[in-house]
This record gives structure tokens, sequence and C-alpha cells, in this order.
């Protein structure tokens, strides 16, 4: 990471019932190192009556890839999901940070984790949810990302992919090669604007859901 940990600056997001989580960001660094939209987008998502207000996660086995902040996996442990929070090992500093900062907010279980795409997999336990927000960055993390989703999947595993819609034309070649590689691997559906967040939703921010083919 190349700014100091001491050079943050905090987002405060506020939940439904009023707790406010407290996100530190870098002011100097890479793309992992602030809060973006389709995270926000995510994490307001399991405060709608598609997971009960939150209920639902209670006591789930929840994943993050390519966290950065850890925002998704850190409001999802304060409504009592078991999350590991995964990046690569530069970021987990500032997620380990976001958790402590709300230690006092999480009810279930916050771990932060470095995760190599394509490289490492979590074996000692199966996951309930995969969770990632805009990780559609770079054409040969495409196929590692999609590996690293499967292998931490099972037939009940539902992935939750959060990304925002930009219309560069490499950007739209890049979600256009995720989508065949996820084609070929897994049923897709994409949640509808009127399950989402009604303030913390867009229609350039999609969310869509995953499940395995053949578990």
């Amino acid at each position: 990471m190349s700014a100091p940990m001491a050079d943050t600056f905090v987002r405060e997001i506020e939940k439904n019932n009023e707790e406010v989580i407290k996100i530190h960001q870098l002011e100097i660094g890479d793309v992992g190192c602030v809060v973006w939209d389709a995270a926000l987008v995510l994490s307001k998502y399991f405060e709608t009556e598609d997971f009960l207000k939150g209920q639902l996660l209670k006591e789930k086995n929840i994943v993050e890839l390519g966290a950065g902040t850890g925002v998704v996996g850190i409001i999802a442990s304060t409504f009592g999901a078991n999350v590991t929070i995964t990046d690569l090992p530069e970021f987990i500093p500032l997620i380990n940070m976001n958790i402590a900062a709300n230690k006092h907010l999480i009810t279930g279980n916050a771990t932060a984790k470095t995760l190599v795409w394509g490289t490492d997999t979590i074996t000692d336990q199966t996951f309930d949810y995969v969770c990632l927000a805009d990780c559609i960055y770079y054409e040969q993390s495409l196929q590692p990302l999609v590996e690293t989703i499967a292998d931490h999947c099972n037939g009940s595993t539902t992935v939750l992919c959060c990304y925002e819609n930009r219309e560069t034309e490499h950007k739209l070649e890049l979600k256009r090669n995720f989508f065949e590689l996820i084609d070929e691997k897994f049923h897709v559906e994409e949640i509808p604007l009127h399950r989402q967040d009604p303030q913390f939703r867009s229609g350039d921010i999609h969310i869509m859901k995953f499940k395995l083919k053949n578990p």
C-alpha cells in the first residue's frame, strides 16, 4: 500500500436501525482503498426483505472476495454472520483497522485473511454466501476470479456479485468476458431494483446472484 495507515479518512454508513458503521479509507492508494458505490448497494441489500432486514444472515458463513476496505463483510457481521474478509496482503491492515473500528457492533465474527485469486482456497469451512463488489477490473484476473468463486461454492452456496456499469469499450469487454466464464459454471439471476434498498440502488449498479450448475 503506497500510503501510511495513518493517512485515512472515515466514511460513515448508517444502517436502518441507526447504527453507524465507520469505514477508514486511504487518502492515497490503489482501487481497494475506498468504499465504492457497488459495495454500498450490496451492503444495503442485506437490510431488505430478501434477507428479512438482515435476520437471515445470522450464523451464516460468508467469504468476501476482493474486499478492499471490508465494508460488505463488516456490515454482514453486524447482522450475526461469520465473515472471512479477503484480499491481497497489502489490504489486510486496512481491513483489520475497519474490523477494530466496528467491533462494538459486530454480533457475528469478522476475520481478515489473505487470499490470492486462482492460488489460495479456504478449505477449512464451507460458505453460505460468496460476496464480491466491483471486482471486475483486469482481464488477467477474470479467470482466476471465476475459479476462486467456484472453489468456495457448493450446491447450497449463493454468490452475490455487485458491479457498476462503466461504459468504456474496455470495461464493456471485461464484463462480457467475465459473464462468459461465469455462464459456464453458474446459473445467473439479476436482483431487480424493486427488491433492493429504496435509497441505495441505481440503474447503473447491478446485483447478480449465481448458483453452481453442477455442484
